[in-house]
Order: structure tokens, then C-alpha cells, then sequence
């Protein structure tokens, strides 16, 4: 069973790499992935680009000061060259996860709701499975993407930089696909986006109007 686990798991990790380099290239030669005619996109990277930022600067910066230390206290060149390396690899990884989450933004088109964190996570909910939408700004106890609320397991929580923007309410409990496997049921997912607003409005377009008469 443990080898079982094991293999699934470096599938993923092989799989998450794929997507992320794979995306750095769309990003690089500006070829985003098409959406449905009608279609709009929404962003959610805004709450963590900053942090990217500051730690693609910094590495940058660390790269050519690690090799003007290791060139005057290390005598082998190897050592040097694959410190070096290491360090361009890590900040083209950064870079490319700044891609994957540029590159694939949610969705929202006639069918529904699509939402996605980088090229890990990509969730689809149909408009007739939404009972409503809100948006509603929380924090989350952890900056996990994928966490079930801590008072409510039946809420799923799909969040970025450890919080969460706009909340869907379903009408009856919805399993999810999900990177580990499908979700236990669930009758709300929390998603994080930079516009909210402009989301939970799109969104109401395919719904229902509210009866005011309903508790909410």
C-alpha cells in the first residue's frame, strides 16, 4: 500500500512540474488557453504575486553573490557550477509557478463555474448545481489551497494566499474532483478571486433571482 501511495504521489509531483514549465512557456510566448466564446476570466494571483515577487528579486540577487563567495572558498569548480544551477533552476521554478497561476485563471461561461489554482487544481461546477453565490472575504487557518472548514466539514475551501473572496452555496452536497482524489461531499465551496464583485455578478447572470422572502 505504501509503494501504492509512493507512485501516485510522484505522478503528481511529475504532473505539477509538467503543468507549471508547461505553463511558463504559454505565458512566455503569450499563448493563453482558450475559453468558450462569451466566456469571462477571473484573476486570483493579486494577494500572493507580491510575496512571488520579492522572493524572484532576492534569488536573483543570491545567484551572482553565492557564486562570488563560493568562487573565493571553493576550489572546485563543479561545486560552483552546480550551486549556480540550482539557483537559476530555483528562480525559473518560481517563475513558472507565478505562470501557472497566470495562465490559468477561473472561468465563468454558459455552463458554469470553473476554478482553478495554477495547473493543480481545476474544479467545475454547473450552474445548475449553484443554488447562490456572495462575495464575502474570509481568512483561512492555513495557506493549504485545499482545506475543509474546521467548524463545517461539508464546506470546502479553495483558497489563495489564505483566504477565500466569494462563496457557493449548492443546492444539494457535491462531490469534487480534486489533486488527492475526489472530495467528500460538500454543500459550499469557498473560492478566492482579485474582483469578487465582478464574479458573484457574472455569476448571478446564470441563476436564479433571489426570493426575498427566503432566509438567505
Amino acid at each position: 500500500m505504501a509503494g501504492v501511495d509512493v507512485v501516485r504521489l510522484a505522478r503528481r509531483a511529475v504532473a505539477y512540474e509538467w503543468g507549471m514549465w508547461r505553463s511558463l512557456a504559454r505565458w512566455v510566448l503569450r499563448r493563453p488557453y482558450p475559453v468558450a466564446p462569451g466566456a469571462e476570466t477571473f484573476s486570483y494571483v493579486g494577494v500572493v504575486q507580491p510575496i512571488l515577487g520579492v522572493f524572484i528579486a532576492l534569488s536573483t540577487i543570491e545567484i551572482p553573490v553565492l557564486d562570488l563567495i563560493l568562487r573565493h572558498t571553493v576550489g572546485w569548480p563543479t561545486v560552483r557550477h552546480a550551486a549556480i544551477g540550482l539557483g537559476v533552476w530555483g528562480v525559473l521554478w518560481m517563475v513558472g509557478l507565478l505562470a501557472s497561476l497566470r495562465i490559468h485563471p477561473h472561468v465563468a461561461d454558459d455552463t458554469g463555474l470553473r476554478i482553478r489554482n495554477g495547473a493543480s487544481l481545476d474544479v467545475t461546477i454547473p450552474w445548475s448545481a449553484v443554488a447562490r453565490v456572495e462575495a464575502r472575504y474570509r481568512s483561512l487557518p492555513s495557506s493549504r489551497a485545499v482545506q475543509y472548514d474546521p467548524d463545517d466539514p461539508t464546506v470546502l475551501n479553495l483558497g489563495v494566499g489564505s483566504q477565500t473572496a466569494v462563496d457557493v452555496m449548492l443546492r444539494e452536497p457535491l462531490s469534487v474532483p480534486l489533486p488527492k482524489g475526489p472530495s467528500t461531499p460538500v454543500k459550499e465551496i469557498r473560492l478566492y478571486a482579485d474582483d469578487p464583485k465582478a464574479l458573484v455578478t457574472r455569476a448571478r447572470r446564470h441563476l436564479p433571482a433571489p426570493d426575498p422572502t427566503q432566509p438567505r
